[in-house]
């Protein structure tokens, strides 16, 4: 029998495709507990999630603490909501976020079970994060008219 550890890795990047701030938590734990510990005051602007990450009362602690803007779509079942046509366009190019997750998987290797004891597992993480963070190229947003702050993705 051999170890698994079920994760989530919760990153913020930027336009560019770099690494703002991340955090990873068990894969049971709801995606929207650790926005605000991700939210430091080096997050600013707007802040685009998939729909795990719609909660009225994190949108407004978002909005007056930090003065970030969540954007995300909503689900099937929620009326749709007025959303300015930039955004829109932004939210439209939020596979940005995906194209990095599957960079960290395929070609840093972060996803593996072959992990023997929790330290292997954060040795592989670390050097999958680092290994990132070095790359030459990484996915970036283009051909966008971007406003006065840069949008964050979630």
């Amino acid at each position: 029998m051999g170890w698994f550890y079920g994760f989530k890795l919760h990153i913020i990047i930027n336009d560019q495709g770099e690494l703002v701030n991340l955090t990873f938590t068990a894969g049971n734990v709801d995606d929207r507990k650790p926005v605000k510990q991700l939210c430091d005051m080096t997050v600013f602007g707007k802040l685009f999630g998939d729909k795990g990450y719609i909660d009225k009362s994190l949108t407004a602690w978002l909005d007056e603490h930090l003065d970030v803007e969540l954007i995300t779509n909503v689900k099937k079942n929620m009326k749709a909501k007025d959303i300015a046509w930039l955004d829109k366009r932004l939210l439209k190019r939020r596979f940005l976020i995906e194209t990095v997750f599957d960079e960290l998987k395929h070609i840093c290797h972060i996803e593996h079970s072959r992990h023997r004891s929790p330290a292997g597992f954060m040795t592989n993480l670390l050097a999958g994060l680092i290994a990132y963070c070095h790359q030459a190229k990484k996915p970036t947003l283009k051909n966008v008219l971007i406003g006065h702050s840069l949008p964050q993705v979630a």
